[in-house]
């Protein structure tokens, strides 16, 4: 008895005339997901997707589709040949497996081929029938029943499945555009980035890093995110920004409290420009709305003011309660809470200004020589291809010197 995976596409399938597009690109992602197993074959349809295990795990290839965006949900599907005894007996088996005594069930038959000699209420009729008799203490529910028995006639084959399991919805990664996310190691940025994936954003990483003020194991934690991530996203680019030169001469040139605004401004200047490098259409933050000094809309206003390419804020609106929950869901919650400060919290001052004035941050960068700090800091900044895979627990301290 062959086994397949049905994927069902969920949002996808409203894409009309570019369905195409979104299908090819989550039938990539799927491949690239599952490359260690070169058996399994994908197979994008119109309204569904299949794909042929091949002998490969069953189990394994199920918890590697559960987090890749794009699948609404996917069933392991039985293949049988048109021959109601046969399928019967496939039901049976499949059934025993789920212990169903004292569960109840329903069959929900679909009969895309309507030479075949029962029709659908032949079928389930047959099939109940066979089940009540089986197995003692079982009852039918038609609606919300613990085991939904579903039957689907095909011109060549009938496909049988127990099981639907929910896939983690919202689009395909690589199918809206390229984003690089200013990515801290805080408890927002992360889940920013896991939003941004699931509208399916192609999302390279930006960290700043000011050593020897931030040490070592800030960034791997960071990396270490960047990791948890790369479940949902695949491979992701990583941005070492090296921050120091800049930071020391904010403090040395700029009033305190305004310190922050000038040092996101920077900030925001530097992700523009790897933008432009990488083809990118947007900057992302992990900013909540009222949450720090740096976050409220006048600060956004004055942080702003230093581009006009478009900025995507995941969880503006969102209460911290509701960003923890996500960041829980996720895996990077305990993570982000490990003691290691980042380059925003060692330099934050204490009284920094919550409604700075866009002209005042002006003048005291013009105290900077920003177009040459920007410049001596790309020329500084590192990369590297993080996966699921990437292992960070191991740093050397002279790891971090080598990247400056």
């Amino acid at each position: 008895m062959k086994v397949r995976l049905l994927v069902r596409y969920g949002e996808l399938s409203t894409k009309g005339r570019n369905k195409k597009a979104f299908t090819q690109q989550l039938a990539k992602n799927i491949k690239k997901a599952i490359r260690q197993y070169p058996e399994v074959k994908v197979h994008p349809e119109y309204d569904f997707m299949y794909l042929d295990l091949n002998g490969a795990p069953e189990e394994e290839i199920m918890k590697l589709l559960k987090p890749i965006f794009g699948i609404q949900s996917f069933s392991p599907v039985y293949i049988v040949e048109k021959d109601m005894e046969q399928v019967k007996a496939v039901v049976l088996d499949l059934l025993k497996d789920l212990n169903p005594t004292e569960k109840n069930f329903k069959i929900t038959t679909k009969r895309s081929d309507h030479s075949f000699e029962y029709d659908t209420t032949d079928i389930n009729l047959f099939l109940g029938d066979a089940v009540l008799d089986a197995f003692p203490g079982i009852t039918v529910k038609l609606k919300q029943p613990d085991i939904n028995v579903r039957v689907d006639v095909r011109r060549e084959h009938i496909m049988v499945s127990l099981q639907t399991i929910q896939g983690a919805g919202g689009l395909p990664v690589g199918t809206s555009g390229r984003v690089n996310m200013m990515l801290s190691g805080g408890i927002d940025s992360p889940v920013a980035t896991y939003l941004a994936l699931k509208r399916g954003m192609e999302v390279q990483l930006v960290h700043f890093a000011s050593p020897p003020y931030t040490s070592p194991d800030a960034l791997t934690k960071t990396k270490r995110l960047a990791a948890k991530l790369a479940v949902y996203g695949g491979s992701m680019q990583f941005f070492t920004v090296p921050f120091t030169e800049i930071q020391e001469q904010i403090k040395k040139s700029v009033p305190e409290n305004y310190l922050m605004t000038v040092m996101r401004r920077m900030m925001m200047r530097l992700t523009d420009e790897l933008r432009k490098q990488q083809g990118g259409l947007a900057i992302a933050t992990g900013e909540s709305v009222g949450q720090v000094a740096s976050q409220t809309l006048e600060s956004m206003i004055a942080i702003n003011d230093v581009t006009n390419t478009p900025v995507i804020r995941p969880v503006a609106t969102m209460d911290k309660l509701d960003i923890i929950a996500v960041a829980k869901e996720i895996d990077t919650f305990d993570i982000s809470i490990e003691p290691f400060e980042d380059c925003c919290t060692v330099f934050a001052p204490p009284s920094p200004k919550t409604r700075p004035k866009l002209e005042k941050a002006r003048e005291y960068e013009a105290r900077l020589d920003v177009e040459g700090l920007i410049e001596h800091c790309l020329a500084g900044i590192t990369v590297e291809e993080i996966t699921a895979s990437s292992n960070f627990d191991q740093v050397k301290d002279d790891d971090m010197e080598d990247l400056f």
